[in-house]
């Protein structure tokens, strides 16, 4: 099966496609990359008409290449990609933390939510459930850190920014750029910690009636 994987961060690639090497190498893998759709999120402040048209070009050029799914890693632009789903109904496409999201509702009812990326902690929390309560966190300078190719800054930074953490049940990373720190985030925190990319993987496995191995 074709995947089509759109991104608003290049951070998001590598993680991703370490999960579906492991979890399912045989699917084959397109990448589209557009890195100012989160620059220009920053500048504007907010989703506007714009950047969905955006995203549904997006979605269109994806699946005029014959995909039989989207997925999307970029958690900050929810309802730009609930219209694409609208619009190539019943293709799946899955936003990119729908399946973690799923997964820390079942564990947890006191939820921590790290990211780097501060409008994620604007458009994130409406996606989860009314009945939990969530504790944003953002891990500043962490992101800059990456942009600069500084991996072991990033990480220490989103460690220290967890460590206010510890009294929820469980700590959910909001972007795909964080999964590699999970261990570490998990370590200093002694909370369980669900990361977007493997829960990912599996859900639109399942939604494609993929067999997991």
């Amino acid at each position: 099966m074709r995947i089509t994987l759109i991104h608003a961060l290049k951070h998001s690639i590598v993680p991703i496609e370490a999960s579906f090497a492991r979890l399912w190498p045989e699917a084959r893998l397109m990448n589209l990359l557009d890195d100012s759709l989160s620059a220009d999120l920053a500048r504007d402040g907010g989703l506007t008409d714009a950047m969905a048209e955006r995203f549904l070009g997006l979605g269109r050029y994806a699946a005029g290449t014959g995909s039989d799914a989207i997925l999307f890693t970029c958690s900050a632009f929810g309802p730009c990609i609930e219209a694409v789903a609208r619009a190539h109904a019943p293709m799946p496409v899955l936003k990119p933390n729908e399946a973690m999201i799923e997964q820390a509702v079942a564990r947890g009812r006191k939820i921590g939510l790290l990211s780097t990326f501060p409008p994620t902690l604007v458009s994130m929390p409406p996606e989860f459930p009314s009945r939990v309560e969530l504790v944003p966190k953002l891990a500043e300078g962490a992101l800059a850190a990456l942009d600069r190719g500084d991996r072991a800054t990033h990480d220490r930074l989103v460690v220290e920014a967890a460590r206010s953490l510890r009294n929820c049940d469980l700590i959910a990373l909001a972007q795909y750029s964080l999964a590699p720190a999970a261990d570490a985030v998990a370590e200093a925190t002694g909370r369980p910690v669900l990361t977007t990319p493997d829960s990912a993987v599996l859900k639109l496995m399942a939604v494609l009636g993929v067999e997991s191995g």
